[in-house]
């Protein structure tokens, strides 16, 4: 609960970033970078499931409202959340610190960069195959997955970063 402000804080940024600015940019139709996931990422190991689901329905909710793409993030956005604690253990070899959180200050740059790239493809793939709901763009879609999670996963390890240079400071 002390961490409360720290966490509302990061998601308003967020979401101020990626409504105002990354939303407005066009990459060519092929490139969306959605950097709100960080939020969902980098809440602490010791979230309820239930409360990270919860505060993701709502994220995505946001996202839904200002993007009118009537439950597209909402659904991604729960399936990141869902799947989250699958991809701490898949790539954890030891208990992390319950009152710690997955980002770079604690795991270090290799954890994070491939924790982040697994939790942005799942909501991406899921993001993108909702939206085009069929297999004939099929080849389309994987490539806006796959550059579109470049991007997001180059842009939150710089938001992260940029985050822990502020910290140490």
């Amino acid at each position: 609960m002390k961490d409360f402000p720290k966490y509302a804080l990061l998601l308003i940024v967020l979401m101020i970033l990626q409504i105002g600015v990354l939303n407005n940019l066009n990459l060519g139709g092929y490139i969306n970078p959605y950097i709100y996931i960080l939020f969902i990422l980098v809440l602490p190991f010791s979230t309820p499931g239930w409360l990270l689901l919860l505060l993701s329905f709502f994220v995505g909710f946001i996202m839904d409202y200002f993007c009118n793409t009537l439950g597209l993030h909402m659904s991604a956005a729960v399936m990141l959340a869902f799947a989250r604690p699958a991809i701490i253990r898949s790539i954890s070899f030891g208990i992390q610190d319950e009152k710690s959180s997955p980002d770079l200050a604690h795991e270090g740059l290799g954890w994070f960069t491939r924790y982040v790239a697994i939790g942005v493809l799942v909501h991406h793939t899921t993001l993108f195959l909702l939206e085009t709901f069929s297999f004939r763009l099929f080849y389309l879609t994987i490539v806006r997955i796959i550059l579109s999670s470049a991007v997001s996963i180059f842009f939150i390890i710089l938001i992260e970063i940029l985050r822990l240079q502020r910290h140490k400071d």
